[in-house]
C-alpha cells in the first residue's frame, strides 16, 4: 500500500482583533462559524466532499463545549459531518490540524477542515465554589426560607479570571521574566524584536501579503466591513516601548505590554486532503505536511521553551538540519520567549545538557523568522494561532519560492510543538 501524503490546500481566517473591540458581542462559536464559511467560500469546496471538522479552543463556553460541531452546523454544513473539539492551550489549533493529518494519513478520511477559535471578550467567568455548591443544592429546595442562604453578598462575587499556570500558580508573564533573566535576554532585545514584529505586520498588511489569509467580514449592528487585523502598531518604535513600565515583575522586570502579545479574538482554519484526492477534485495543493512533533518540559523552569525542544526533534524526524529550513513561523507569546528559545538553539551547553546532542542545533537567521509579523503584532487568539501560523508559512514559501518551512510554538503546561511543511508549487 503506497504512503498517503497529506497536503494543505489553503487556509483562511477572519481578521484578528483586540479583545473587547468589534467582536466583543460575539462568541467563539460565532467566530468559528464565520471562519469556516470563509474557508469554504475561498476554496469552493463542495460540502459533500467534507468528511470531518476539528477545532481547537482554550476558554470553552459551556453552551458550545463542542464548538467544532456547533460552528459546523451554524455555517450551514451537512448534519452528517462529524466534528470534535480539542484543547491543548496555545497549540490547540496545532493539535486539531495534526489530528486531521493523522486521520488522512491513516486512510480514515480524505478531506478534513481543522483549526481553532477563541473569544477573549467572552471569557467564561464563574461564581466562587461555595456559591456554586449552593446553586446546585437549590435545585432541591422546597421551601422559600431555604433561599435565605443566598443573602450573603460575598458569595455573589465572581472569580476573577487569571491567566496562570495551574502547576505553579505563576502567570505566563512571570515565567517569561524568569526565563529571560536566566538565559540572558535583555529588555532592549525584547523591545527591538517587538518593534520588528509590529512594523513587519504593518508592511505585510499594506502590501497585501496578509490579505491572502484573511476573509473580510461584516458584523452587526452596523455591518461595517472588517478586512484587516487591528492590533499592529505601524508607528511602533523602541523609544516608545522603553517608556512602558514592567507588567509582571515590578519595578525591574523586562516584560511590558509592548513586548507581550495582547488578548485577541479570532478564528482560523485550514483545508487538508489526501494528495490523490486533492488532484482528483482539481485542487493544486500549497504544501505537503512533512512531519510534526510535540514535546513536554518541566513547567517549573521551562514553561516557554517548547520550540527549543520541538525544533530539533522535528528536524531529526524529517532528516533535515536547521540550515535546510527557508521559512520559520514561530509563535510570539512574548518577545522574550522567542529570543530565549533562539538562544537555546544556538547554545552548545543547552544542546548537551538538555537535548543530549553533541553540539548546538544552530542559529536561525532573523531574516527567515516571522517576516510578515507575528503574534505580538497580529494577535494571539489562543485556540486559533496555530492555524494562522501554518497558513502563513505556506503562503511565505510560495511567495519566496522556497522549499521548507518550520512552524513552532510554546504552550501552557510547558508543552511544545513543531511542524515542517514542504512547498508543492516550488
Amino acid at each position: 500500500m503506497s504512503e498517503r501524503k497529506v497536503v494543505l490546500i489553503d487556509g483562511s481566517r477572519i481578521p484578528f482583533l483586540k479583545a473587547n473591540t468589534s467582536y466583543k458581542n460575539l462568541r467563539s462559536y460565532d467566530l468559528a462559524r464565520l471562519a469556516l464559511k470563509g474557508l469554504l467560500d475561498k476554496t469552493q469546496l463542495s460540502p459533500q466532499d467534507l468528511e470531518q471538522v476539528i477545532a481547537g479552543t482554550v476558554l470553552s463556553n459551556f453552551t458550545t463545549s463542542n464548538v467544532a460541531r456547533d460552528a459546523l452546523l451554524g455555517a450551514g454544513l451537512a448534519h452528517n459531518i462529524p466534528a470534535f473539539t480539542v484543547t491543548m492551550a496555545c497549540i490547540s489549533a496545532n493539535q486539531a490540524i495534526t489530528s486531521g493529518v493523522d486521520l488522512i494519513a491513516s486512510g480514515q478520511k480524505d478531506v478534513v477542515i481543522a483549526g481553532g477559535t477563541e473569544s477573549l471578550s467572552d471569557a467564561p467567568i464563574r461564581y466562587k465554589k461555595k456559591f456554586r455548591r449552593k446553586l446546585m443544592a437549590a435545585q432541591k429546595f422546597k421551601k422559600p426560607w431555604q433561599f435565605l442562604t443566598f443573602l450573603n453578598l460575598k458569595d455573589w462575587l465572581p472569580e476573577i479570571p487569571r491567566v496562570a499556570e495551574f502547576a505553579t500558580n505563576r502567570t505566563m508573564g512571570q515565567d517569561c521574566e524568569r526565563t529571560a533573566s536566566r538565559i540572558g535576554v535583555t529588555r532592549k532585545e525584547q523591545d527591538e524584536f517587538a518593534v520588528r514584529s509590529h512594523l513587519l505586520a504593518a508592511e505585510a498588511t499594506e502590501k497585501g501579503f496578509l490579505a491572502q489569509e484573511i476573509t473580510p467580514i461584516s458584523i452587526e449592528p452596523k455591518f461595517k466591513l472588517i478586512s484587516t487585523d487591528n492590533g499592529f502598531r505601524k508607528d511602533s518604535s523602541a523609544e516608545k516601548l522603553q517608556k512602558l513600565r514592567p507588567a509582571f515583575v515590578k519595578p525591574h522586570g523586562t516584560i511590558t505590554a509592548g513586548n507581550a502579545s495582547f488578548l485577541t479574538d479570532g478564528a482560523a482554519f485550514v483545508l487538508l486532503m489526501d494528495e490523490q484526492k486533492a488532484r482528483a477534485l482539481g485542487y493544486e495543493p500549497k504544501a505537503i505536511i512533512k512531519s510534526y512533533t510535540y514535546t513536554a518540559q518541566n513547567p517549573e523552569d521551562e514553561l516557554l521553551l517548547g520550540p527549543a525542544y520541538a525544533i530539533p526533534k522535528v528536524l531529526k524526524q524529517a532528516n533535515l538540519t536547521i540550515d535546510d529550513i527557508d521559512v520559520f513561523e514561530i509563535h510570539e507569546a512574548f518577545a522574550g520567549q522567542v529570543l530565549a528559545a533562539l538562544k537555546c538553539l544556538n547554545s552548545d551547553s543547552f544542546a548537551k545538557d538538555n537535548l543530549g546532542l553533541s553540539k548546538k542545533v544552530g542559529e536561525i537567521p532573523m531574516e527567515k523568522i516571522n517576516t510578515w509579523g507575528g503574534s505580538l503584532s497580529i494577535g494571539h487568539p489562543f485556540g486559533a494561532t496555530g492555524s494562522r501560523l501554518v497558513t502563513c508559512a505556506a503562503n511565505r514559501l510560495i511567495h519566496e519560492n522556497k522549499k521548507f518551512a518550520l512552524i513552532a510554538s510554546c504552550a501552557a503546561g510547558a508543552l511544545g510543538h513543531a511542524m515542517i511543511i514542504e512547498n508543492c508549487r516550488g
